[in-house]
């Protein structure tokens, strides 16, 4: 199950001749590639105006479009905001992303950004009820949700059991699709451990959010119908649009 409050409308405002539907058009594509990130303040009206040389009139107008469809807030005396987006993703016993952000309305999928085969440090290898230096399949994953990067993970699987999973998340941009193709029908979420912390900047730079800003960290243990662990997920969110709902009855 997934909420998504105030999110990111999938559909831009078309430009047409008036000028004022053009600047909205303009300023909500800068929006949606993060030029200005929510909470953010836009610049003035009188900036604005200049930048675009028309009147004050028209840039109210566009603004005021830009907040009839959710983009943006205006607080007299204070400016203008982009507004604060947000999914709400709930983690239950069954989590899945791509059918998740479907209830929500919103298109997404898993890209997988790195793959490669290791041996499991200790940490990986307890997850996974595995001996520490076995061989294991290492994918670095980003999740979108509506365009927007949510979450990016590392991710571990047991090899030889799952040789070949990378090829196929990359066809299908689905986990478990890719599991299911390497016979694995069904898989539960055994533990999911969840703390704030500041991102690094690779992750921060992937998450498309300042390194200053707080992530949700969390780390998840998988398993399959006869309750072996088949993944081991390190995973952080995106502060600003991820919200989390532990749900211990959803998916049983």
């Amino acid at each position: 199950m997934t909420r998504a409050s105030a999110t990111l409308p999938l559909q831009l405002p078309e430009p047409d001749h008036s000028f004022w539907a053009r600047i909205a058009h303009e300023l909500a594509d800068a929006i949606r590639r993060g030029v200005y990130v929510p909470g953010e303040r836009l610049p003035s009206e009188h900036s604005l105006a200049e930048r675009y040389g028309v009147n004050r009139h028209t840039i109210r107008r566009s603004l005021a479009s830009l907040g009839q469809i959710g983009l943006v807030r205006s607080s007299q005396g204070s400016g203008t905001y982009v507004e604060d987006f947000a999914v709400d993703l709930v983690l239950g016993r069954r989590t899945r992303h791509r059918q998740n952000l479907a209830q929500a309305g919103l298109p997404g999928g898993f890209e997988v950004l790195a793959a490669r085969s290791e041996r499991a440090r200790a940490e990986v290898a307890q997850a996974l009820g595995l001996r520490t230096g076995s061989a294991v399949l290492h994918l670095l994953v980003i999740g979108d949700g509506g365009g927007q990067p949510l979450h990016v993970s590392d991710r571990y699987f047991p090899l030889p059991r799952l040789a070949g999973l990378d090829a196929h998340v990359r066809e299908s941009g689905s986990i478990t699709q890719a599991l299911a193709a390497l016979g694995v029908p069904d898989y539960t979420r055994r533990q999911s451990r969840i703390s704030a912390r500041l991102p690094e900047a690779a992750v921060a730079a992937h998450l498309k959010q300042p390194a200053t800003r707080p992530a949700l960290y969390v780390s998840s243990v998988n398993v399959g119908p006869d309750g072996t662990p088949i993944e081991y997920a390190c995973t952080w969110f995106a502060g600003d649009r991820v919200t989390l709902t532990v749900d211990h009855d959803h998916g049983a």
